[in-house]
């Protein structure tokens, strides 16, 4: 059995010597878009005859009219979504290169996202049944991209494929780490409506005069209906989350005219898209990646049984059938204000003037008539909206109108157990009115292999008991675990009920010191992973949810690892009273409840111990490995505290493909209470260059005292 060799760190941080948080200081500004009895908004995009953005017009400078008819505009303001981040150029600034002979240090690990911080909500759809093969590859450059680059501490994004089922790696998060995974499973679909290229090469005309390339126009319809309901269920569940909220739909065929007339069922479904976006107000902006597209015949096209006319035609008819493969996209776009980009062979130029187009923005807002809300027919009623400008030269663009529908009457309450559940689950903020804290930590056995231990504290002062006779108390709470593998499908449920039934001073002291619920899930192959949790009472059938990223390596391939960090309080040590059962001298421990590995809430001045296992390292000749570990601690994203490279003592430990590490941090007692991130790096000198590295990383928060107020 290993045992934990501390390697002993003092952090002394005193106020005044970690800056200020630069990315996130300002509260967001209220982006919602309302649509009520009292209240219509409505966003706007302002641009000059060059497509520079205005953003210096006041309220006389705007004409709002609703079915014809104009409104006195009663609120009026400008968004910038950008306002309070830190850009340069409008990219995110790259750390500066390694000094020569030296290993480039691992990004900072990723902070958990707030609402109030987010001011950009971004899902990045890939349309992988209306892909080709050629463009998958240009989509899939583009996005890797915008993360590296362009994506802000402020956005939350997701990566979603059209043909793929909405699992963990498409929900919405800040975590880079996450997208990265999403991204690298966006690939050529062969079931999907678009062939290898763009276009199908040309086959032969049978003796019959039939030709054999004829498109399987029900089949097509079907995938186009099938991409407008993906994109709908995108739509839906940005209803309730912050920023300003736009969908990017990268595809290349999404018609609405087959065989020269209109497909009712690709109408129906892009009218009901269109709809669900004007409704969650949610700007949809579609990218054409195929570029700049030659329609010409190529070596690839058969022209045998083809007159000379029909030959000479192919290259118009073509021309015309990728007018057509655009129609769709235009139309969402023109209908939620959205831009539709294409004939450009720069997508990452493409995604970034889409993005750059929310970046600020006026919100218009008017009190509607009351018959706008009237329901007499028993069907709501579409409004039509415009938004001029009365400066000359510049044009706006808006959303086309909307239902009269409450926004109490668009976003029903889930009401039964699994409803409520699904509803929690699929949230990308650890929500509800239970609060969880969920610390999932990926390690190895040598026996069993790779597994997750999941933790979720919740505290029992929110749930809802019921005293019993004796002074027994009862709680009854629904737990589902789910955890999600790299392919966005669940690897692993639970769903329990179970019942808490307690009593006395067992009772009082579970209030006091809280409930921590475990799951151990064996992990059959490496890859990308999410678990998520959601925990119900029964009985006031209040609800709260937690989620957790884990990324599990490939041990079987002996490159260096760490397993997830283990972090707590030190225990300290009090002498016990005198006493038969105490003898004069002995010591107690002392544990503090909020300071364990599934809380981890400090206080200032509390020394934190921490230990984690290192897999695969590298040993010599006399079996001693050679490994040098660092640590850094992030507040709010920004570096607070950067240790020295230290070596790392196993003495007593001698398989050096599981080897247990540790450290101590001596929190200062001034130290700025917020949330912090521990990032241990770990390297293996006798490793190969490009495995040399290894890094993990642990949140936890640190708080003040409650101040006690004298009677």
């Amino acid at each position: 059995m290993h045992r934990l060799t501390a390697l002993f760190i003092t952090l002394a941080i005193a106020l005044g010597q970690t800056p200020a948080p630069q990315a996130l200081q300002q509260q967001a500004p209220d982006t919602v878009i309302r649509i009520n009895v009292n209240l219509v908004q409505v966003d706007a995009v302002v641009l000059d005859s060059k497509d520079r953005p205005v953003t210096d017009l006041k309220k006389e400078d705007f004409v709002v009219l609703q079915d014809g008819k104009p409104q006195a505009i009663t609120n009026f303001s400008f968004i910038n979504t950008k306002e309070g981040v830190v850009r340069t150029s409008g990219k995110v600034p790259k750390p500066p290169p390694p000094v020569k002979g030296t290993v480039a240090p691992p990004p900072p690990p990723p902070m958990p996202g707030r609402p109030k911080q987010i001011r950009r909500t971004v899902a990045l759809v890939v349309d992988d049944l209306g892909l080709s093969f050629e463009s998958i590859a240009r989509v899939r450059q583009a996005l890797k991209k915008y993360v590296d680059q362009e994506m802000q501490p402020s956005d939350l994004v997701a990566v979603i494929r059209t043909g793929a089922g909405m699992g963990s790696l498409q929900q919405f998060t800040s975590d880079k780490r996450m997208l990265y995974a999403a991204i690298d499973h966006v690939k050529y679909n062969a079931l999907g409506r678009v062939g290898v290229s763009s276009f199908a090469p040309l086959q032969a005309v049978d003796a019959s005069g039939i030709d054999t390339s004829s498109a399987d126009n029900e089949r097509e319809q079907i995938f186009s209906a099938g991409t407008m309901g993906a994109i709908q269920y995108v739509v839906e569940g940005l209803k309730e989350l912050p920023g300003r909220k736009s969908v990017v739909l990268f595809s290349e065929n999404l018609k609405l005219m087959y065989n020269g007339e209109q497909s009712q069922r690709v109408q129906d479904s892009i009218r009901r898209l269109g709809d669900a976006a004007n409704r969650a107000s949610v700007v949809i902006y579609s990218i054409d990646p195929r570029g700049l597209v030659y329609t010409g015949l190529t070596a690839a096209d058969n022209t045998n049984g083809r007159t000379a006319q029909q030959i000479s035609e192919v290259g118009m008819q073509r021309s015309q059938d990728m007018f057509d493969s655009q129609e769709g996209m235009v139309t969402l776009a023109r209908e939620t204000g959205g831009l539709f980009m294409q004939n450009t062979n720069d997508i990452s130029g493409a995604l970034t003037k889409v993005m750059a187009d929310g970046d600020g923005y006026y919100l218009i807002g008017y009190h509607p008539e009351a018959s706008t809300f009237d329901l007499k027919t028993g069907q709501p009623k579409f409004h039509n909206l415009q938004v001029r400008v009365k400066p000359p030269g510049l044009h706006v663009r808006y959303r086309s109108g909307f239902f009269g529908i409450k926004d109490s009457e668009t976003a029903p309450v889930p009401r039964t157990r699994n409803a409520q559940i699904a509803h929690a689950l699929r949230s990308p903020f650890g929500t509800g009115a239970l609060h969880l804290r969920l610390t999932s930590l990926f390690s190895h056995s040598a026996k069993s292999g790779p597994f997750l231990n999941s933790l979720l504290y919740f505290d029992p002062k929110e749930l809802q008991f019921t005293d019993e006779p004796d002074d027994w108390h009862k709680a009854v709470i629904d737990v589902m675990c789910v955890t999600f593998g790299d392919s966005g499908q669940a690897v692993d449920t639970t769903d329990k009920t179970w019942t808490i039934r307690v009593k006395g001073d067992t009772y009082r002291n579970i209030l006091k010191q809280g409930l921590v619920y475990s799951v151990h899930v064996a992990i059959k192959k490496p890859g990308a992973y999410q678990m998520r949790v959601v925990l119900r009472d029964a009985t006031s059938e209040l609800v709260g949810s937690a989620s957790q990223f884990i990324d599990v390596p490939d041990i079987g391939k002996g490159k260096l690892a760490l397993s997830g960090i283990v972090l707590r309080s030190e225990v300290k040590q009090a002498a016990a009273p005198a006493g038969p059962d105490h003898p004069e001298g002995e010591q107690a421990a002392e544990a503090d409840s909020q300071g364990t590995p599934a809380v981890r809430i400090f206080k200032p001045g509390t020394a934190i111990t921490y230990g984690y296992q290192i897999l695969n390292a590298q040993a010599d000749s006399a079996k001693l490995p050679e490994l040098e570990v660092q640590t850094r601690l992030f507040r709010d994203g920004a570096e607070v505290y950067k240790g020295k490279p230290a070596p790392l003592s196993f003495t007593g430990q001698d398989d050096p493909k599981r080897l247990i590490g540790g450290g101590r941090m001596q929190l200062g007692g001034k130290i700025t209470p917020g949330d912090y991130v521990l990032q241990v790096i770990v390297t293996d000198k006798l490793a190969k260059e490009k495995f040399r590295v290894a890094t993990q990383s642990m949140d936890f928060e640190i708080v003040l005292p409650p101040v006690e107020v004298a009677k």
